[in-house]
């Protein structure tokens, strides 16, 4: 039964991880249209961030949630201004624009390869593949990732909320997620709304992956693989909300973690390595039943929920 709690924990944990990058995927995708495939490679650059912090300034990661978060903003921000948005500007439609964020993902997956190889050259210690694990303390009888990982999920959605409904550029980013062209009529300066989407958007990505290496372990290659829960989650949800994100984090995020554990106690621990087919699962599943998302569907007009809820 310990054991399971553990499972669960882990699960929450990872849940919250992959809302943060949702909601990110969402943003950017709301305000400019685009599929952003590098989000995963985002945060294995805030995990690296992290890991460059501890072995050269001895600074816990748990520390480095602050700078990894200006880092990331800033990659954001220059993946828009000097890569998309020129693009945009010469309408290109979002094939071009898709191909252009998995070229950016193969870059990063490059660049992040290489900077491994250096970063484990001049420490002597291996950054290849890495872990936080052994950093981590118990708060109590519970780890401080599951507390710290709750804490920066409540701070976010809090400061989004407060950002969105109760600020005026709140209201102006609102309006040009929603329509652009007739914000733009209102006055509302639409190219500011979108720099600072893809700054909350790799903000989200890097802080998420600071975090990342207490659950699993790092290499550049994985945020190659978790762009696949990273979009079943968005699209779960609804791929045109930022609520969707939330909702579709938490769903695909717990039933990854613990159906792969089900199977793993019946089929073993070499079924782990394939725990983004539950994923791709359920993904394939609301694509088919609800192409729209969770958020996308008319639950009131479903008649055996309408009369449940009446």
């Amino acid at each position: 039964m310990a054991f399971e709690a553990e499972v669960l924990e882990g699960a929450i944990i990872y849940s919250n991880l992959l809302v943060l990058l949702s909601i990110g995927l969402t943003i950017t995708y709301i305000t400019t249209a685009v599929p952003n495939f590098a989000q995963g490679s985002f945060a294995v650059f805030g995990s690296y961030i992290a890991l460059t912090m501890l072995r050269l300034f001895g600074i816990h990661p748990y520390y480095s949630i602050p700078i990894a978060l200006i880092f990331g903003g800033l990659l954001g921000v220059a993946v828009y201004l000097f890569i998309l948005k020129p693009l945009i500007d010469r309408e290109a439609e979002i094939v071009i624009l898709m191909i252009a964020t998995l070229a950016l993902d193969l870059i990063l997956l490059g660049f992040l390869g290489a900077y491994s190889d250096y970063l484990g050259g001049i420490t002597k210690k291996a950054a290849k593949k890495f872990i936080f694990t052994p950093y981590d303390f118990n708060i109590g009888n519970i780890s401080a990732i599951f507390i710290v990982s709750i804490i920066v999920i409540a701070i976010i959605l809090a400061s989004l909320f407060l950002l969105l409904y109760k600020t005026k550029f709140g209201v102006a980013l609102r309006a040009s997620m929603e329509n652009p062209a007739l914000a733009e009529i209102m006055g509302v300066n639409v190219e500011y709304t979108r720099i600072f989407s893809w700054f909350l958007s790799g903000s989200l990505a890097t802080v998420a992956g600071c975090l990342l290496p207490f659950r699993q372990e790092i290499v550049p290659l994985t945020g190659s693989i978790i762009i696949v829960s990273i979009f079943a989650a968005s699209i779960v949800g609804g791929l045109a909300s930022i609520y969707g994100a939330l909702i579709g984090g938490y769903i695909v995020g717990i039933s990854e973690s613990l159906v792969t554990y089900q199977l793993s106690t019946i089929l073993g621990s070499g079924v782990l390595v394939y725990s983004k087919v539950v994923s791709l699962i359920v993904l394939v599943v609301m694509l088919i039943l609800a192409p729209q998302g969770l958020t996308g569907v008319k639950w009131r007009k479903i008649k055996w929920l309408k009369s449940i809820l009446s």
